[in-house]
């Protein structure tokens, strides 16, 4: 046993959900839902392998990935987001919201292989679930209604994750193209790492991730957060987590920043706000962020040297 609940009901809760497991009374989801955010790993896994065979008792898909996407993205342990995993792949399709996640977690080289193998296989059933779906259904074009043909669809899909007539296509791709050449051309500032950033408040955070050796992607990609296409400051693939600094004052961007905030939140994403008046306590302010999602800053003195070295730990819930 591995939580702090009485035995007593650890043992209750965990024979509970071994029965769940055993059901096929789809109408248990709610009850799993509840099972996957209790503090023994041991019971979420079991209620995590239970909610993964509802699939094929018609469980709401929708509610289903909701919930086990926290625990096979972020579970602090091991064998209970592999279990969460292969539970997503259950789902199919409902699970297209997370395929970025996925990608990034099989990629990641800090997770266990065994968890990196079931998120690279939730993510490649996830997307022929998708494209098996996408061959017998109609589309329209988000931007003027008309019927999209199955080449349009798969077009506008590769490039937005949008669908486009070709006629809006091509708008679209030459207003995000504008942006794009915008933005490249703003980038004039050099981080310690390399990269070219917009603004002073960016190149230090880009240094401070740095200089805690924390990997992050800047500027990198679009994102689809319900329905909308994002582009992150920052991601730290490591932590699952964004950062993005608000840096302007306008009343339009901050109707945008809000925007913004309210699809992270939405989606579950782990956001860290930044602002100009951050900069000048940018270190005390991203260690206590950062702790809140329970990642801590760690000093540690080599006794080889006297130079400080950071590192992260992950706080076990």
């Amino acid at each position: 046993m591995n939580s702090h609940i009485d035995p007593r009901l650890h043992h209750e809760a965990f024979q509970r959900a071994l029965a769940l497991g055993r059901g096929t009374d789809s109408g248990a989801l709610s009850e799993l839902t509840r099972r996957l955010q209790m503090p023994s790993a041991e019971i979420r896994r079991l209620a995590a392998s239970a909610t993964g065979k509802l699939a094929s008792f018609g469980a709401d898909a929708t509610v289903a990935v909701q919930a086990l996407s926290p625990i096979a993205l972020r579970d602090p342990h091991p064998q209970t987001q592999q279990y969460a995993l292969k539970a997503i792949k259950c789902y199919g399709p409902a699970g297209r919201a997370y395929l970025h996640d996925l990608d990034d977690l099989a990629a990641n080289e800090r997770a266990k292989d065994y968890v990196r193998r079931a998120a690279h296989s939730a993510a490649e059933a996830i997307r022929e679930a998708v494209r098996l779906e996408q061959e017998g259904a109609k589309h329209k074009c988000v931007r003027c209604g008309r019927e999209a043909t199955a080449e349009e669809y798969r077009r506008s899909q590769q490039a937005f994750q949008r669908t486009f007539c070709d006629a809006c296509f091509d708008e679209v791709f030459l207003d995000r193209r504008n942006s794009d050449t915008r933005v490249e051309l703003n980038k004039t500032i050099a981080a310690k790492a390399g990269a070219l950033v917009q603004s002073e408040g960016e190149r230090l955070i880009a240094d401070w991730l740095t200089t805690h050796n924390l990997a992050f992607r800047y500027d990198e990609r679009y994102r689809i957060l319900s329905g909308h296409a994002v582009r992150p400051d920052f991601y730290l693939p490591e932590l699952d987590l964004y950062i993005e600094y608000w840096g302007m004052d306008t009343a339009d961007y901050k109707i945008g920043m809000l925007k913004k905030q309210q699809l992270y939140q939405q989606e579950g994403k782990r956001l860290v706000s930044l602002y100009p008046a951050d900069k000048a306590r940018l270190d005390a302010i991203l260690r206590v962020k950062l702790e809140l999602f329970g990642y801590r800053i760690s000093t540690r003195t080599s006794p080889a040297s006297a130079s400080d070295s950071e590192s992260v730990s992950h706080d076990v819930p």
